[in-house]
């Protein structure tokens, strides 16, 4: 089988039983991401030579009955992710320079499992986007239509992944940026309940909403990926201790008698024509293999992206402030004669920060200074709870809530970077699942005439990702959307 055709998990069992090596395997990938990755960008840097180290020392090391779960399978991670002895940048000129010197929980995970990290992916300035346009190495583009962008901010992962250039990649999701790329790319993206997997090593940008997740060819990949990486981490405070399921054996493909909630009243307004007949098919797919659909209330979740955007800047404008030239990465040059340590604060965060994320700095301190604390960020935090409460209701009745993954498809680059408003109504659907700490998957569910990805998002209960897996995986058996794949 050549990359194009290859799910993870048929990759990781033909290495294990040795009828090819791993050596080969990342040798097939690599040159895949070198005849293509010029058109699509979604690479920041690809670690060739080391890789190709890593699968030689695999290959001396592999016993005949090594069951390592990972073996020998490439994997990409977002570039806000820290890899010991490869630059890491979030995107952003102010980390130019930087270069970790030890390994995130995730990336750890991933080699004790048998992976082969191949490279960085593009993203937006510290995952602060949803086209993967604000990225200080230039935007990634769409491999079913180059004109378009793959959505944000883990596009670069989500690109890589619908090209087939790797058979899974890590993405990180603060309001939707595993899954919106996912759905415009026509792959799998999992956000986890928050809490599930380490952040530790994970470029913050809003603490109380990031989580890692997986993007993969398949709902079983995704299945695997997750079980790797997830689990208690004593360096993550708030990674939780709950035991970490086997989500492979939760996917029997059986819908009969799964409840499914649909909030019709979010859907009347903003959702593209295509986008809606597309959805709409999808429900008729879920309901004909058995499960029974149901209208569910979320009556607080209009107000997502208005609480998102208050809490989500504010704790970012607190992560970002580490970033002042002082201890590593980038500093601005000074006249030494007449340079003050203000000025240099000064210079050193105007020339390193994009225009995105310079922007929500300015909304987060003005959401948290004196005399608008309580008008916004306060009663942003007591909106949120009404979210979780509204979902928490929803779930006690249906075992996942259904909806779009995103309101339009795939867009042109450049038509919405210079209206951030239109742009932060893109996370509409997804948003919701972060400030509610819910975990929540997008799944391949059709194309628009133009043959454009559409993705469908189901959100489940906390800690219930084998639940969520469950669902997703029928649903991927009865169509089969995912076989297919872009032409570059």
């Amino acid at each position: 089988m050549t990359p194009s055709t290859r799910t993870l998990l048929e990759v990781r069992d033909a290495v294990a039983s040795g009828a090819v090596t791993a050596v080969d395997t990342c040798t097939d990938y690599l040159d895949r991401i070198a005849a293509t990755d010029p058109s699509l960008h979604a690479f920041n840097r690809v670690t060739r030579e080391r890789a190709l180290e890593r699968a030689a020392m695999l290959d001396r090391s592999r016993a005949a009955d090594d069951r390592r779960p990972l073996l020998g399978v490439p994997i990409a991670v977002k570039d806000n992710l820290c890899t010991q002895d490869v630059a890491t940048t979030a995107s952003s000129r102010i980390l130019d320079g930087f270069v970790p010197p030890y390994d995130a929980t995730v990336i750890a995970r991933l080699e004790d499992a048998g992976a082969v990290v191949v490279g960085k992916t593009n993203c937006d300035e510290f995952a602060m986007g949803s086209s993967t346009e604000n990225s200080a190495f230039g935007p990634t583009h769409n491999p079913w239509d180059l004109a378009r962008s793959p959505g944000g901010s883990s596009g670069g992962s989500a690109a890589a992944v619908a090209a087939r250039l790797v058979p899974g990649a890590l993405g990180s999701d603060t309001g939707g940026s595993i899954r919106q790329p996912a759905a415009l790319c026509g792959v799998v993206g999992l956000k986890p309940t928050y809490g599930r997997v380490s952040r530790y090593g994970l470029l913050a940008f809003a603490s109380s909403l990031d989580q890692i997740g997986p993007l993969t060819l398949t709902v079983r990949d995704a299945a695997l990926l997750l079980e790797v990486i997830a689990g208690a981490d004593p360096r993550d405070a708030t990674a939780a201790p709950n035991a970490v399921p086997v989500y492979g054996d939760a996917l029997d493909g059986d819908l009969r008698g799964i409840r499914l909630g649909v909030p019709s009243d979010l859907l009347e307004d903003g959702v593209d024509a295509d986008v809606g007949r597309v959805f709409h098919d999808a429900v008729g797919a879920f309901r004909a293999a058995g499960a029974i659909i149901v209208d569910v209330a979320l009556p607080h979740a209009s107000y997502a992206i208005p609480v998102y955007y208050l809490i989500a800047t504010a704790e970012a404008s607190s992560n970002l402030a580490r970033y002042d030239g002082v201890r590593y990465a980038h500093r601005a040059a000074l006249d030494p004669a007449t340079a003050t340590l203000t000025a240099m604060y000064d210079r050193t965060r105007s020339q390193g920060f994009g225009a995105e994320v310079k922007r929500r700095i300015m909304l987060g301190t003005y959401a948290l200074s004196a005399g608008y604390y309580d008008a916004h960020y306060l009663k942003a935090q007591q909106v949120r709870t009404l979210i979780r409460r509204d979902y928490e209701a929803a779930l006690d009745s249906v075992d996942a809530v259904l909806m779009p993954t995103s309101p339009v498809p795939a867009f042109a680059l450049g038509d919405k970077v210079d209206d951030p408003l239109q742009m932060y109504l893109l996370d509409i659907f997804t948003v919701s699942a972060n400030l509610a700490g819910l975990p929540a998957i997008s799944v391949p569910a059709g194309f628009t005439p133009g043959q454009l990805p559409v993705g469908a998002q189901l959100v489940g209960r906390a800690f219930d990702e084998a639940g969520l897996l469950r669902i997703a995986d029928g649903y991927e058996r009865a169509n089969g959307w995912w076989k297919e794949s872009p032409a570059v």
